[in-house]
């Protein structure tokens, strides 16, 4: 592919941390083909700047304060489709993975993140690819290697409170715990609660798989 082709007009760096932003728009600013850095410190900063710049790549962390990265992700890729989000985070579990690619990331890294590592994962989903840190590739390849639980019995499906299928009608349209509490006017506590109750009565083990058998009902 030529150098022309692999020219990044513009990145943005969503990251609550003042010495990693400053560090990463560094980094990023200093690599060959990118033209122009923007930074923000928290998701609703990036709502208003994100559109208004239309960056070919977000890097995006997880964890700031107030909006979540997920969340900040999901209300932008409505607004700028052509926009590819990258995960930067320190978050590992299964659930933020799973909430960042239904949201609209392309990639998911870990940090901390060696700088060719970073690199080449920006020009990586630039191109298509979906670069991801080794064990968070291993945790969404053994996400598939678990075995497919039969559909739920009508029986089965009956014991479900209205409650209970409340949140998961919400959890099948992609939606947090975070926000599932707020929609049901309900403690994040307690949606946690629902989601162990629905797990155990559906027998399955995650929220990928307690959708999958919900939606075969």
């Amino acid at each position: 592919m030529s150098k022309t082709a692999q020219r990044i007009s513009s990145v943005a760096i969503v990251e609550d941390d003042a010495a990693v932003l400053q560090t990463l728009t560094r980094i990023v600013a200093r690599a060959p083909g990118i033209e122009s850095v923007t930074g923000f410190p928290d998701g609703e900063a990036a709502l208003l700047g994100v559109p208004e710049i239309e960056p070919q790549i977000v890097l995006m962390d997880i964890n700031l304060p107030g909006m979540s990265g997920v969340e900040c992700v999901r209300r932008l890729n409505a607004q700028s489709p052509q926009t590819l989000f990258l995960m930067l985070t320190v978050h590992d579990d299964t659930e933020a993975i799973f909430d960042s690619f239904a949201a609209g990331a392309s990639g998911y890294l870990l940090k901390p993140v060696r700088t060719e590592e970073l690199l080449a994962a920006i020009r990586d989903v630039n191109t298509g690819g979906s670069p991801m840190t080794s064990n968070i590739a291993r945790k969404v390849v053994q996400s598939f290697k678990q075995p497919v639980t039969p559909a739920v019995p009508a029986d089965e499906s009956t014991s479900l409170s209205k409650r209970e299928k409340e949140i998961l009608d919400a959890l099948t349209e992609g939606a947090l715990y975070k926000e599932i509490a707020e929609r049901l006017g309900i403690t994040y506590a307690t949606v946690h609660t629902h989601i162990a109750r629905i797990y155990q009565k559906l027998q399955v083990r995650s929220r990928g798989q307690a959708v999958a058998k919900y939606r075969g009902l």
